[in-house]
Formats: C-alpha cells, structure tokens, sequence
C-alpha cells in the first residue's frame, strides 16, 4: 500500500510531510514524517532514517530537533517513522510508558499478543526502505540510520545487523546494552520472552561482541551523550560497556561525552548538525 499525505509544510526550500500507510510488516496503519530537502526537485538525494525514543511519535524529533536546516544544507532526505503500532487494541498496549505503544524497542516480537503487530524490526529494515524508494527518487542502495535513547538502541542494531543496507550511523544516548539494563529487560521479556540468549539478536553490545574486526565490515559510528543525563546515571543507557565491546572488536567509534546536557531534545537540537554532516560525509564520499 503506498504513501498517503496528510499535510506538507515549506521549511528551508524543501517540505516537511507527514504520511500514513497501510503496513504489512505491522498488519495496521503507520505513521511517518519525511523531509524532502529542496536538491530532492533536481536530482535523486540520499536518506538518513531517524528512530526516536520512548513515548515519541514520527512528529517529536521533525519538529523538535531543527534538522531540516542542516538536512536541506547537505541534501538530505530525512524519514521518521512512529515508534511504535498505534491502537491495535492489545491488552495492556497503553498501560507503561515504557512497554507497549510507543515503546516497541525495534524488535519482531515473538511473544504474544505482540507478535502480530510489533514487527517493527521487519518494519525498519525491509518495509519502511522499500516504501520510500517507490514514493521518492532516491539515491543508492544504502541509507544512514540515527535514533535517540530507544531509537539509538534501534539505529545500532539495524546498522550493525545489516551493514549492506546502512552506510552510516549515529547515535544520541542509546540503551547500548538492553540486555543489562532494566528498560531492556522488561521490553525484552515481554516481546522476546525470558531467554536472555534469544536477546543478543537485538543488543548492540553483544551483537559487537559476536562480530569480531566488525570494522572490517562497517564504518565509524558516532555517539553524543550527555554527562548530565538523568538516565546515564539510573544506568539504563551503558554507553561505556558498548564503547569497550567496540574496543575489543576493533570496530570504530567516537563517543562523545557532553558536559552539562541531558537527555532532552535540547540536547539532540545542540548536536544534531554534527550528526546529519557525520552522514552527509559518507555519501558524499
């Protein structure tokens, strides 16, 4: 089913669109925004994919984070898809903020009732892609991927799982190692049941430890979080215990500790250039 518009909106000489869709990977309708940049009238331009965090929607980082000045800057198609499915009436979906809608962690659940609806791993990497290159004329076969706390988790696993199809990737403030983390374990239980061994699938850290000279395969990845992060402290994100899996297995990586911020979309609003221009390097390349 393609793209329906829901509304467009002119920002830095490109648009600013907001689309639903009849998905198949999550048997219900999705929602997403898109940023066309205004180099998008003149040729094919390459995609950065941005997944947000708990409780987001495909509107939060589109309208919060300023990225379409530094996207129509260096020709950038921005996508941002919902968090989650949304009113698929399944027991419990909207009772935590953490689990259910809004929350889905980029995971195939296999647990039920999560299984027939939160596909979103699916979703991300085959669905999402091959919808927006039928609806846009788009450049190359590879993406950038980025995301933020929940999305930063979902953005490492995607980049990490599927170096042929991300070029590029970044992150602010991921749950880098769900699987030692209390949000994790939770999201994990209900959509993957409690097998810890059936969560390395869908946890950066030890899908980096599995992947030895993972650098060979994949290129640099850049991280920003921040110092003063309420959830840096409440251990939940453990940037330090995936820096050191990178470490081990040669794979490249630039973690950058920022004094002062927090978890907030002040602080992805801060750095959000230096990300898109991370991207933008890779394809310009």
């Amino acid at each position: 089913m393609g793209l329906k518009e829901t509304s467009r909106i002119k920002s830095f000489g490109g648009t600013t669109r907001f689309y639903s869709h009849r998905s198949e990977a999550c048997d219900c309708d999705m929602n997403l925004a898109v940023y066309v940049p205004p180099q998008a009238e003149a040729a094919p331009v390459p995609v950065l994919y941005f997944l947000s965090g708990l409780t987001c929607t495909e509107k939060n980082f589109i309208e919060k984070a300023g990225a379409q000045r530094y996207a129509a800057e260096h020709g950038l198609m921005l996508v941002v898809p919902d968090t989650s499915p949304r009113g698929v009436n399944l027991p419990g979906e909207d009772e935590a903020w953490d689990f259910g809608s809004g929350a889905s962690f980029y995971v195939n659940a296999t647990q039920e009732p999560w299984a027939k609806h939160y596909q979103m791993y699916d979703y991300v990497v085959q669905e999402l892609p091959s919808l927006i290159k039928s609806s846009f004329d788009v450049k190359g076969d590879r993406a950038g991927i980025c995301g933020h706390s929940m999305g930063g988790h979902g953005a490492l696993i995607c980049g990490l799982k599927n170096p042929d199809k991300y070029a590029s990737v970044s992150a602010f403030a991921p749950i880098a190692a769900p699987s030692q983390c209390a949000w994790g374990q939770k999201a994990f239980t209900g959509y993957l049941g409690s097998d810890p061994q059936l969560w390395a699938d869908y946890d950066a850290t030890e899908l980096i430890k599995s992947h030895q000279d993972a650098g060979s395969k994949f290129g640099s990845i850049l991280i920003d979080q921040g110092e003063a992060d309420q959830f840096l402290k409440d251990q939940q994100l453990l940037p330090e215990t995936f820096a050191a899996a990178c470490q081990q297995a040669n794979q490249p990586l630039t973690l950058r500790l920022q004094p002062g911020y927090d978890h907030s979309y002040y602080f992805i609003a801060t750095f959000i250039g230096d990300h898109i221009r991370h991207h933008a390097a890779v394809f310009s390349v």
